[in-house]
């Protein structure tokens, strides 16, 4: 499958390169979030964190499986590197709203980055301490972000890969707490 936006394709991860797996909210504004970033190869969207193997949307939707909407972002590290990827994650949503992102609610919706090696799951962690504490100084609550490592991922539906390429006005529900990360 070919990404709509660069036909690179979807599902092939060059030697060399990695893959990290954000959770934001709806998935197709997080996906546009990376695709256009200097040293991301491709993005594509799909489902993590749950318990069902290959769930469609619809099962994602109704709470049953556990799983987020995430984006996939594989990425070259030699012209980009892993904190900047977060930086824009933490940046790009509200971390801090739990079981939503603004007026998408349920557990589909959750903050999440899920790391494929130990040194993104360090940057990950030490990324969180730091921004949690900018936001807490400004007074919002804690991140309820998980971090886990990388078990499953299935892809969703052709329809929903590069949706908002596809749909340029189509809905996006992110909006980050306007708190710049601070390195």
């Amino acid at each position: 499958m070919l990404h709509a936006f660069n036909k690179e394709n979807i599902k092939t991860i060059p030697t060399g390169y990695e893959s990290i797996f954000f959770g934001m909210g709806c998935f197709w504004g997080a996906e546009k979030i990376f695709w256009n970033i200097k040293g991301v190869h491709v993005t594509c969207v799909g489902y993590a964190g749950g318990q069902k193997k290959y769930p469609s949307y619809e099962e994602v939707c109704s709470g049953t499986t556990n799983h987020a909407e995430v984006v996939k972002v594989v990425y070259n590290p030699e012209k980009i590197k892993t904190i900047e990827l977060l930086i824009n994650f933490w940046e790009g949503h509200d971390p801090t709203q739990g079981m939503r992102q603004g007026n998408d609610i349920g557990s589909q919706y959750r903050s999440m980055i899920i790391t494929s090696n130990q040194s993104q799951k360090e940057n990950a962690l030490s990324s969180k301490v730091s921004y949690e504490t900018e936001l807490i100084k400004r007074g919002f609550n804690k991140i309820t972000t998980e971090i886990l490592d990388l078990t499953d991922f299935y892809y969703a539906e052709e329809y929903h890969q590069q949706y908002l390429f596809k749909n340029p006005h189509g809905y996006c529900g992110l909006g980050g707490c306007g708190i710049t990360f601070k390195k």
